[in-house]
């Protein structure tokens, strides 16, 4: 297993956010569905440590290398080539080999035609792809995503899916939220569903969506899917 969480909680202002998730996520491709305000950002959060917790634990192997990408990616007043080699920069990758993994990056993410370019007046669909070269360029093993297609267009969120496809083949572990259904089912391979808070079932992605074993799950699945 690659995470392991134990009575894993978070409340701010009194308010509980994150309430005693237990469970350990493995799977190569894990998809966190839930309603609008269940907890999935927020929890996706606690696991990369961005947020610290209120109560529980996390534990994951100490050498996991990881990345994060969000919904909309914070793009630095720059090229879209030096946003890939900033990363590595921090990494203390110098020289002739950081420029170097930021263009294979850039290339596998369709967009070396675009390294000289001003990131932030890419599209939204080409600033994502970036913040994907980003992560990729660190070789993570684990990656976490954040609903990276809810604020594109169909052909800009195809192309991302493509994408975590190809970073999942080269061996990182996925880690996503996401509203979209389809896209759950295109990609995951494990599903986590999730409400006020709490996680309500873990399940392998077939058989989530075939014969989901709550009846929360199957609520959700009945209002979700048209």
């Amino acid at each position: 297993m690659w995470l392991e969480l134990s009575d894993l909680g978070l409340t701010e202002n009194g308010v509980c956010i994150v309430a005693d998730v237990t469970l350990k996520v493995g799977a190569g491709r894990t998809a966190i569905l839930g309603p609008n305000g269940a907890g999935k950002s927020t929890l996706l959060r606690l696991m990369h440590g961005l947020l610290k917790p209120s109560s529980g634990s996390l534990q994951w192997p100490q050498d996991l290398s990881q990345g994060m990408v969000f919904q909309r990616p914070a793009m630095l007043r720059t090229t879209a080539l030096a946003n890939v080699e900033y990363g590595l920069k921090l990494r203390g990758v110098t020289g002739a080999e950081r420029q170097q993994r930021a263009m294979d990056a850039l290339r596998r993410v369709g967009l070396p035609e675009l390294a000289g370019r001003p990131a932030r007046r890419l599209s939204g669909g080409e600033q994502q792809r970036v913040a994907l070269a980003r992560a990729w360029a660190l070789e993570p093993q684990l990656l976490f995503l954040d609903e990276p297609t809810a604020s594109l267009d169909p052909a800009s969120g195809r192309e991302v899916e493509r994408i975590i496809h190809e970073i999942a083949e080269a061996g990182a572990r996925i880690v996503m939220t996401t509203h979209n259904l389809g896209q759950a089912r295109r990609i995951a391979e494990e599903v986590i569903l999730m409400d006020g808070g709490r996680v309500l079932e873990q399940t392998p992605a077939d058989e989530f969506f075939r014969q989901p074993r709550t009846e929360a799950a199957r609520c959700f699945l009945r209002e979700e899917m048209p």
